[in-house]
């Protein structure tokens, strides 16, 4: 097949795909925009206050547009949290004590978090060296989910389990809702009292429905991702049940103050407006996802979700099973980028991560994964994840040419 018709010919194949994500577009546009109007957003809101922060009623109904988006009892959303490795670790740290027992069900988590919990790194700065113990459920051969596993871990000493929506840097299948649901019930059945909280990255209005609403406490999520709708410049979010949020909130500020200061800086309108168009981008990034899942296996390479699946997240996983195209692929994506095209990505030490990573995207806002990047940890089997793309236009153009530099 020629190179330049190779992505062509794919599309035609994925065009059918398409209805059902425009479809969960629709419903969950409805949602944000009842969010909206349901808590008189206008342009009062938008004002910035400085200082403390005190009674900034904007930011007070940001928090409450995101609690009945997610289906929450409170929300805080906040520019002051710098990754979502942040916000998931004030999640953390802010409802689990000494003594007390995190489990992961979903296998090990993200590479990030194993600093966090203290698999690796400083441990007095970890969860365990905080006096938290820490467990996990294996994955069923590295790749689904061992439901059974969880039933027999869970007991009344786990007082959370970490759910982690998307696979991370491995091959395992990320958590569709359905699945969540399933795992949330088994835990509750086990241990009523345990807190189910589930790391929505990446996740945000890929379905109809959040984990929230299939029984989860808690869910937390960075802006630079999916809600953020590829105009916010930094921050998280977390929502859920009131009790966990506060506690949450706690940690991020500090007792007494919680989610009842912190000045957002200007950055109100751009979170709402982020927000509102978050359904619409993150349904073109998935597009994208499938694009380019039809274009990998019709080249050979082994790539997951296969284009018909449904998408429970926007990330693209392209396993090359070679350091040489893992990276050609990424140098051709930078060159295919608004930003910094000129730019060539080399493998080099992140904090946070034990391997080195190449990482591309030239993003409008540094370290957006919303917008279209590919990243991955130079290791076998030398799999890129792919994610993002404000637009599905740019996705396709990319992909022309990371095909005709991966077949010279």
């Amino acid at each position: 097949m020629e190179k330049i018709k190779i992505v062509d010919n794919a599309e035609k194949k994925v065009k059918q795909y398409f209805e059902r994500v425009d479809e969960i577009k629709e419903y969950n546009q409805e949602k944000v925009l009842k969010a909206f109007y349901n808590n008189k957003i206008g342009l009062q809101h938008f004002a910035a206050v400085s200082g403390y922060g005190h009674d900034d009623m904007g930011r007070e109904a940001l928090d409450k547009v995101f609690a009945d988006v997610f289906k929450a009892e409170k929300a805080i959303v906040r520019n002051h949290f710098v990754s979502g490795t942040h916000t998931l670790c004030c999640c953390l740290f802010g409802n689990l004590r000494y003594g007390e027992k995190l489990v992961s069900v979903a296998g090990h988590p993200y590479d990030t978090m194993e600093e966090v919990i203290g698999i690796r790194g400083d441990k007095r700065a970890s969860l365990i060296g905080h006096g938290v113990s820490y467990d996990e459920v294996p994955l069923i051969n590295d790749m689904d989910i061992d439901f059974k596993g969880i039933e027999n871990k869970i007991d009344k000493s786990v007082n959370m389990v970490l759910i982690q929506r998307s696979r991370g840097y491995s091959l395992r299948k990320s958590l569709d809702i359905a699945a969540i649901g399933k795992i949330v019930e088994i835990v509750k059945s086990k241990n009523p009292k345990c807190i189910c909280f589930v790391d929505n990255c990446y996740g945000e209005f890929t379905e109809k429905l959040e984990p929230l609403e299939v029984g989860a406490d808690l869910i937390a999520g960075s802006l630079i991702k999916n809600p953020g709708g590829g105009i916010v410049e930094a921050g998280g979010y977390i929502a859920g049940k009131e009790e966990y949020v506060d506690q949450s909130a706690y940690r991020l500020t500090a007792p007494g103050i919680g989610s009842e200061g912190g000045a957002m800086l200007n950055q109100l309108r751009l979170i709402f407006q982020g927000l509102f168009m978050a359904p619409s981008v993150v349904s073109e990034a998935v597009k994208g996802a499938i694009l380019a899942a039809q274009v990998f296996e019709d080249m050979g390479f082994i790539s997951a979700p296969k284009p018909s699946e449904p998408r429970t997240d926007i990330i693209q996983t392209i396993n090359f099973g070679a350091e040489k195209p893992q990276l050609e692929f990424c140098k051709t994506l930078q060159m295919f980028s608004p930003v910094e095209s000129y730019l060539t990505p080399v493998p080099d030490e992140v904090p946070g991560y034990d391997d080195k990573l190449i990482m591309a995207g030239g993003t409008f806002i540094e370290g957006s994964t919303i917008e279209l990047s590919a990243d991955g940890p130079v290791r076998p089997p030398y799999a890129v994840y792919m994610q993002g793309g404000l637009n599905y236009a740019h996705v396709k153009i990319a992909l022309k040419g990371i095909v005709n530099n991966l077949l010279k």
